[in-house]
């Protein structure tokens, strides 16, 4: 994906342990760009399902997170396209672990909403503004020219 003209046909996106932020990237992205587009998500470490996340995609009338969370090693198939990382640790661990492969990667730092203490009310407007901050990225992906709707 050099000349920014071509759209990857697959793309990973990756967190710490693919509970929150790379499933919402993962949703996000199946609505947003074209179905031809392979899109997957994963985490460098062992997670539980978060039900915040699932609360959240159904206000914005999305599915909910349709795999339980994987980590990339346990990925079958290995290499994509793209990869989006959301947190250092991701990004370091796909730096280190794409070594030589024709790979793009790229870092959109998000915020963990989990750490988020509060009331359930404010704890919703973290993963709120996660979701906001992943849609717009999403968003600016498919409006570099690289995808039109689907």
């Amino acid at each position: 994906m050099t000349t920014g003209t071509t759209f990857p046909r697959s793309i990973l996106f990756v967190c710490g342990m693919n509970s929150i932020r790379s499933p919402m990237a993962e949703v996000l992205a199946r609505s947003l760009l074209p179905g031809t587009v392979y899109i997957a998500s994963a985490g460098v470490k062992d997670g539980q399902p978060d039900p915040f996340v699932d609360a959240i995609l159904k206000q914005e009338g999305l599915p909910p997170v349709s795999a339980p969370p994987r980590r990339m090693e346990d990925m079958e198939d290995g290499f994509f396209d793209m990869i989006v990382t959301m947190s250092p640790e991701a990004h370091h661990y796909a730096l280190d672990h794409t070594g030589g492969d024709a790979v793009t990667i790229e870092f959109w730092p998000m915020p963990d909403p989990s750490a988020t203490t509060g009331s359930r009310e404010q704890i919703l407007d973290a993963y709120r503004d996660v979701f906001n901050r992943i849609e717009a990225k999403v968003r600016d992906l498919r409006a570099r020219g690289l995808a039109s709707p689907a």
